[in-house]
């Protein structure tokens, strides 16, 4: 798969699947697959494996090893850019103010109770009495409050937050958030995900401080210890832990391994205890290897996955051009791209919702046909007296660069004359925010619920310099659709909405879409429970979600 955005991100990630697909969402429908870790579960090869979930009695203490995709530039919510691996090292130094239930339902978790009034303009947030930051002081309303300022002021995070009009603590414990608008999933925005990084508390003294994102400091399970930057980051047992008995282990140490391969061989060969991985050749080795414990998400998920696709600039030629568009979409054949990239790990897709979720909508998007096509380019080039050339930026290494040129051979069989650029992975996301792109491989919209995307679908997110809605689409009726399902509470009238956002997607082409991601995590047999959270009121919680899971409740075998 493609380097994600949420690599690097601001906020922040198929047919063949929708039979076993189930998702947890507006309709609240879910697949749990709870098992004890010496139960299995099918990772869809065929194979059985442990399912990091257990019922026996955990054990205290030892040291686990976490290998992750990728290092992180720094630990403060406000200016770090927290991707895959740096949601991971959040909810180990700190917690989130709420959690997804396993029936996809937002509850409260650092926070005693979230609550809304009745039209959703009011936000109340209630914070649990006597817990403290690892420094000492209260995470109380003023702590609450000061996160939230700092991240609406932020640069960073500021854009997700311009719906707050004003933060007030009512009383010791309480700050009351007051919307300029009505904000029905404002609580999905606090579970701490991928695109809810404003979720994670850091104590007062961290934000103000110059070092602060190099030395976190929050209320989480685990206390810092040390960051040697792209070698390990390593925390240690917070014995004050608010949450009575967690966390199990003494020690968690997390080692960025970018390369996939070595990372996979990490874990083969004992280095590490427990990997995430979105890339599909890694993914299948794991689906293969029965010794190993594994999950993914092809078939339990909340909200939408990471998807695959071609990120177009619709603000600048080619692409202005409708019919250009229309075109690539045509010549681009996600079955082939499924089979030829991703080995068919991940489903063919086209739009940013899977078949299965109640945001869905299966019609609409251009069909593969590589002869109307190439028909289609051929007019564009005989009414501008030209050639229809493309240009393509990917990552520089070897994964993204067959895909660039697949793309390259999809769209020269009809026509369009392409030229592949190679960008760092550090600079792809600003050519995106500048604009200084045509075309793009990119990963993106991994959301617990589809608002988290609204800054990067909205139209009110696009300006000539710096555009969080890098596709540039102006589209009026989606703005429309995704107010409407910001603000509508019934599940039927949001499920409607985004369903429009889906359609508008593939009538307007701002992406190309090729295959959704799969995220999986794999450990030893030593590793029991890395999937198996709960509630602070001892109730299910959702486990995996792109590639993040709970190291609280994490436990050693030997």
């Amino acid at each position: 798969m493609p380097n994600p955005i949420d690599r690097r991100s601001f906020l922040a990630r198929g047919t063949a699947a929708a039979a076993g697909l189930t998702v947890a969402g507006a309709t609240g429908g879910l697949f749990t697959g709870r098992a004890s870790a010496a139960q299995s579960a099918s990772s869809g090869s065929g194979t059985e494996h442990a399912n990091g979930i257990s019922t026996a009695k955990p054990k205290k203490g030892g040291k686990l090893v976490f290998g992750t995709t990728a290092e992180e530039k720094g630990f403060d919510p406000t200016t770090a850019t927290f991707d895959t691996p740096g949601v991971q090292y959040a909810r180990t130094v700190f917690d989130p103010l709420t959690i997804i239930d396993a029936n996809g339902k937002v509850q409260p978790y650092l926070a005693q109770s979230v609550t809304p009034n009745p039209d959703y303009s009011v936000w109340t947030v209630t914070m649990r009495p006597n817990v403290s930051f690892h420094d000492g002081t209260p995470c109380d309303g003023a702590a609450i409050a000061t996160n939230f300022e700092a991240q609406k002021a932020s640069l960073l995070t500021g854009s997700a937050l311009s719906n707050i009009d004003s933060i007030a603590v009512t009383s010791p414990p309480v700050v009351t958030v007051t919307m300029k608008a009505p904000w029905v999933p404002f609580d999905f925005y606090l579970a701490g995900g991928i695109g809810g990084q404003v979720a994670y508390i850091a104590a007062p003294s961290m934000l103000k401080s110059s070092t602060g994102t190099s030395h976190p400091v929050g209320t989480g399970p685990f206390v810092f210890g040390e960051w040697d930057q792209n070698d390990h980051f390593t925390a240690h047992r917070n014995p004050s832990y608010w949450r009575p008995g967690y966390p199990y282990l003494d020690t968690i140490e997390y080692r960025p391994i970018p390369d996939s391969q070595a990372l996979l061989n990490s874990l083969l060969s004992g280095s590490v205890d427990l990997i995430q991985t979105d890339t599909s050749s890694v993914v299948k080795a794991l689906q293969g290897n029965p010794s190993l414990s594994y999950i993914d998400d092809k078939t339990h998920l909340i909200g939408e996955p990471d998807m695959n696709c071609l990120l177009l600039n619709l603000s600048a030629p080619p692409f202005n051009n409708l019919s250009v568009r229309q075109a690539v979409a045509m010549a681009i054949n996600s079955k082939q791209y499924a089979a030829v990239i991703d080995q068919n790990v991940n489903p063919p897709s086209n739009g940013p919702f899977v078949a299965g979720s109640p945001y869905y909508a299966p019609d609409g998007y251009p069909k593969y046909n590589p002869s109307k096509a190439r028909n289609l380019i051929a007019k564009v080039a005989h009414q501008t007296g030209k050639p229809v050339s493309v240009n393509i930026n990917h990552v520089p290494d070897s994964f993204d660069s067959k895909i660039g040129q697949f793309l390259q051979q999809q769209l020269a069989n009809v026509g369009i004359q392409v030229s592949l650029s190679p960008v760092q992975q550090d600079q792809i996301i600003n050519t995106a925010l500048t604009g200084k792109f045509q075309a793009q491989v990119w990963t993106q919209f991994s959301a617990t619920d589809p608002d988290l995307n609204y800054i990067f679908w909205s139209p009110t997110q696009i300006n000539s310099a710096f555009s969080i809605n890098m596709a540039r689409n102006t589209d009026q009726a989606m703005e429309t659709a995704l107010i409407k399902g910001r603000q509508s509470a019934d599940s039927a009238t949001r499920a409607q909405a985004y369903q429009q956002v889906s359609t508008l997607m593939a009538k307007d082409l701002p992406y190309i879409w090729t295959d959704r991601n799969v995220w999986a995590v794999a450990s030893q047999p030593r590793v029991e429970n890395f999937n198996n959270p709960t509630t602070p009121a001892g109730t299910p919680a959702f486990g995996l979600i792109a590639g993040v899971v709970w190291p609280g409740q994490i436990w050693l075998n030997s």
